[in-house]
C-alpha cells in the first residue's frame, strides 16, 4: 500500500543520548520508529539524520519536537550572559528570592542568580500596587542601561518593574527605549511574560526566559536550517512543559515554555496509552541515557502545576506537567565514592562517549554495561548505528573500578550497580506518590524510553505497585507524545477583584478577550485540529491567607459572553476549597487574585489499535530461544521473545527476556507478562 507523504508528521524527542522518532502517516494510518544517537552540541545532525530514515525530508507535512535544550543548560548553568534593568530597591530580588537558602544551617550560600549584580542596573521609575504611575520610566537611563549592558558583554535583556503586573506601561516604554540601542532580538519585559502578582516569580520566569533565549533560539534556528536546506516546506512545532504543542515562533520569544518539553510528550503518550489499556492510574518511569523521569497520572489525567523549580532558586511560574527528574539513565556512571559507598549517576556518559560497551572512549561503567555484563541486554544486538556492544569492555571495566574497590567478583558488582540504580528510581516514584498521599498499590508503572522496562519488575517490588504497563514500543514513547499532543496556548494576568460586590459584566468581558487572543494562537498553529476549546480558571483565596486555590470554572468562551456570574464563581471556589481542605471558612470575604486562561486545539484522535499486533502474529514464531541471566545472585536459563511478533493475548511467566528495535524488557522470577489488544505487555504478579 503506498502512502501520503503530504499528511506524514513525525514526533522527534532529542535526549541526551539517543534521538528518537515516530513517523505516522494521518491518511493512511501507518507508522514507523527511528532512533539514532544524538548529537551532543550539533543536535541538528542527528535530527535530520533520524528523518532521512523515513525518506526525503521535503515530503513531511510537519514536525513535532520535544528537546531537552532548555532544562539541559539551566541545570548546567550555560545559559546566556543577560542583564536586567529594573525599579531602585529591587535589584536583589533575584538573589533574595523567598529567604530561602540551599543548606539549611550556615552563615554563606553558594546560589549563583540567572543575572550576576553587576549587571543588575536600576533606573528611576516606579507603578504603585494599584497600577498607579508615581514616576515615569526615564527613557534616557532606560537606553544608558542597555548600553551598560551591552558593554558587560550581555548577550540578552530583562526588563522587571515593581508592580508591573498592575500596569505595565512603564516597563512597555522601557522597552522601547531599549530597543532602540539593544543589538538583537533577546528582550522582554516581565509583564509579557507573566503578568502576575508575585515579585520574585515574575522576576525569576523573566531573567530564566532572557538566559534560554539566544540558547534555544540559536538551537531552532540550526534545525530550521538544516530543515530548509533539505527542502522542508511543512510545519515545524515545539512541544511545551504543559504537554500542548506551540510554534517554533513562540518557543522562541518564550523559551522558558520549553523547560520540560522533552519529558513532557512522554507523559502525554503514557496518558493516552493508559486511557486506552483500561488503567488510568498509572506512575511513568522515563528512564533514557541521561536521566529518570517520574510523572503521576491519576483517572487517565496528567497533573499540571502552576509553578515548577527546576533546581534550588530557578522558579519558572508558567504551567507545566508535575514531573520529577533524578540523573539515573541508561548512561549514569557507577563508582565507588572516599567513603567506599557504591553510587550510580547522576553523572552521565551521554551519547558522546557513552557507556564503556559503545567502544567510544569511555573508561568508567555505566548502568547499560552492568545490564549488559548480566546478560539482560543481547551485546549483539544493532542499537542505533551501533552495530554491537563490547561485553569485555564492559565486564573489565566494572571489574577495575567496582569489584575491585568492593571486593566483590564482577557479577554481584554489576548486579549491584543495578540495584542501586533500582533504589533512586523507586525513591523517586515514592516522592509522587506516597509522600504526597497517593497509595501505590492502586498504579500500574509504566516505563518507557529505551531503559525503562528492564527495570519494571524491580520497580513492582520495591514500591509495592500494582504491576507495570509496558507501552508497544517503550523506546520511542517520547516521540509518540509529540505527535499526539494537543496544541496548547495558556495566558494569565492578575485581577485583584472581591467576589463580594463583583462587577461580572467587567470580568467577563476580560475573559472573552483573553479567550479570544489565546483561541487566535491555537488557530494559527497550522496542525489539525477537530475543536478549540478555551478553558478558565481563577486564583482565588479566602481574605487574609497568603497562599490560593486554582478554581476551574464551567464556562466556555461564547460569541460574546462567557456566562460567568459571582454565583458560578462562588459554587466553584466552594468546591475547590473543600475539596483541598475539607472544610469551608463562612463569613469570610474572598478575593479573586488571578486569571488563567488556556486554549486547547484538540487533535484527531490518535487509534493506537495502529500499533496492535498484526492478526497473523503467532506465539510459535515469537520464541528466540534462551539465554543465561543473572538474576538475584545467580545465572538462569531465560526465554527469549520477539516482543513485536506476540499476538494478541500470548501469556508469558518469567524469567522472560523481551526484545524489540527500540527498548528490552525484563520479565523478573514470578512475575507474568500478557499481551493485551493493543500490543502493550501487562505485568502482574503470578
Amino acid at each position: 500500500m503506498t502512502t501520503s507523504p503530504a499528511k506524514a508528521v513525525v514526533g522527534v524527542d532529542v535526549g541526551g543520548t539517543f534521538t528518537d522518532l515516530f513517523w505516522f502517516d494521518e491518511a493512511a494510518k501507518r507508522f514507523r520508529t527511528a532512533k539514532v544517537p544524538s548529537q551532543r552540541g550539533d543536535e541538528a545532525k542527528g535530527f535530520i539524520a533520524g528523518l532521512t530514515t523515513f525518506g526525503p525530508v521535503s515530503e513531511l507535512a510537519s514536525i513535532v519536537h520535544g528537546t531537552t535544550v532548555g532544562t539541559n543548560a539551566l541545570l548546567e548553568r550555560k545559559g546566556a550572559k543577560i542583564g536586567v534593568i529594573t525599579t531602585p530597591g529591587f535589584r536583589d530580588a533575584l538573589e533574595m528570592r523567598r529567604r530561602d537558602r540551599r543548606q539549611t544551617w550556615g552563615l554563606w550560600g553558594d546560589f549563583t542568580p540567572a543575572a550576576s549584580r553587576d549587571c543588575r542596573l536600576e533606573v528611576p521609575e516606579r507603578t504603585l500596587a494599584d497600577g498607579t504611575i508615581r514616576t515615569a520610566v526615564d527613557r534616557e537611563a532606560v537606553r544608558e542601561a542597555a548600553r551598560s549592558l551591552i558593554a558587560k558583554g550581555c548577550e540578552a535583556l530583562a526588563i522587571i518593574f515593581i508592580n508591573a503586573y498592575a500596569n505595565p506601561q512603564n516597563e512597555r516604554d522601557a522597552l522601547d527605549a531599549a530597543r532602540e540601542v539593544w543589538p538583537n532580538e533577546n528582550i522582554a519585559c516581565s509583564s509579557a511574560i507573566l503578568p502576575e502578582i508575585r515579585e520574585f516569580e515574575r522576576a525569576s520566569t523573566t531573567a530564566l526566559n532572557a538566559t534560554l533565549q539566544p540558547v534555544v533560539g540559536s538551537y531552532l534556528r540550526r534545525l530550521e536550517d538544516a530543515l530548509e536546506a533539505d527542502g522542508f516546506t511543512g510545519r515545524f512545532h515545539i512541544v511545551q512543559s504543559n504537554g500542548g504543542v506551540m510554534s517554533t515562533a513562540t518557543a522562541r520569544r518564550l523559551p522558558v515554555r520549553t523547560a520540560l518539553s522533552g519529558p513532557a510528550a512522554g507523559v502525554i503518550a503514557a496518558a493516552a496509552v493508559a486511557r486506552a489499556a483500561g488503567h488510568p492510574d498509572i506512575i511513568t518511569g522515563d528512564l533514557g541515557g541521561t536521566s529518570f523521569d517520574v510523572s503521576l497520572i491519576a483517572g487517565g489525567q496528567a497533573a499540571l502545576a502552576a509553578q515548577t523549580t527546576i533546581d534550588f532558586g530557578m522558579v519558572i511560574r508558567t504551567p507545566m506537567i508535575e514531573i520529577t527528574t533524578i540523573g539515573a539513565g541508561g548512561g549514569s556512571i557507577a563508582r565507588v565514592d572516599a567513603g567506599g559507598l557504591l553510587e550510580v549517576g547522576p553523572e552521565s556518559a551521554g551519547s558522546r562517549p557513552g557507556p564503556v560497551c559503545y567502544g567510544q572512549g569511555n573508561t568508567r561503567p555505566t548502568l547499560t554495561d552492568a545490564n549488559l555484563v548480566l546478560g539482560r541486554i543481547d551485546g549483539s544486538k544493532p542499537l542505533g548505528t551501533l552495530q554491537r556492544l563490547d561485553l569485555e569492555a564492559a565486564k573489565a571495566a566494572i571489574q577495575k573500578e567496582i569489584a575491585e574497590p568492593l571486593g566483590l567478583d564482577v557479577m554481584a558488582a554489576a548486579e549491584a550497580i543495578v540495584k542501586i540504580a533500582n533504589a533512586r528510581m523507586a525513591g523517586a516514584i515514592r516522592l509522587v506518590s506516597i509522600e504526597r498521599g497517593h497509595d501505590p498499590a492502586r498504579f500500574m508503572a509504566m516505563p518507557f524510553g529505551g531503559g525503562g522496562a528492564l527495570h519494571a519488575g524491580a520497580l513492582i517490588h520495591e514500591v509495592g505497585l500494582k504491576g507495570a504497563l509496558v507501552p508497544r514500543f517503550p523506546g520511542v514513547t517520547s516521540a509518540l507524545g509529540c505527535v499526539i499532543a494537543d496544541i496548547r496556548h495558556d495566558g494569565v494576568q492578575t485581577v485583584n477583584l472581591m467576589l463580594d460586590g463583583l462587577d461580572a459584566a467587567a470580568l467577563d468581558a476580560r475573559m472573552v478577550e483573553a479567550g479570544r487572543e489565546a483561541h487566535a494562537v491555537v488557530a494559527d498553529a497550522g496542525l489539525s485540529v477537530e475543536r478549540i476549546d478555551v478553558l478558565y480558571e481563577l486564583d482565588m483565596h479566602y481574605l487574609g491567607q497568603t497562599h490560593t486555590v486554582s478554581v476551574p470554572l464551567p464556562v466556555t468562551l461564547g460569541e460574546a459572553s462567557t456566562g460567568i456570574s459571582a454565583a458560578i464563581i462562588r459554587e466553584a471556589f466552594d468546591t475547590a476549597y473543600g475539596a483541598a481542605f475539607s472544610r469551608l471558612l463562612p463569613g469570610i470575604p474572598v478575593r479573586i487574585v488571578t486569571l488563567r486562561t488556556a486554549a486547547i486545539g484538540r487533535r484527531p484522535a490518535f487509534d493506537l489499535t495502529a500499533l496492535a499486533p498484526p492478526a497473523d502474529a503467532a506465539v510459535e514464531t515469537a520464541r528466540r530461544g534462551t539465554r543465561q541471566v543473572y538474576l538475584d545472585g545467580a545465572w538462569r536459563e531465560t526465554a527469549i521473545w520477539s516482543r513485536l511478533d506476540l499476538p494478541v493475548g500470548a501469556r508469558i511467566d518469567g524469567p522472560a527476556i523481551f526484545e524489540q528495535p527500540d527498548a528490552t524488557t525484563l520479565l523478573d522470577p514470578g512475575l507474568t507478562a500478557e499481551v493485551d489488544a493493543l500490543g502493550n505487555l501487562v505485568i502482574m504478579r503470578g
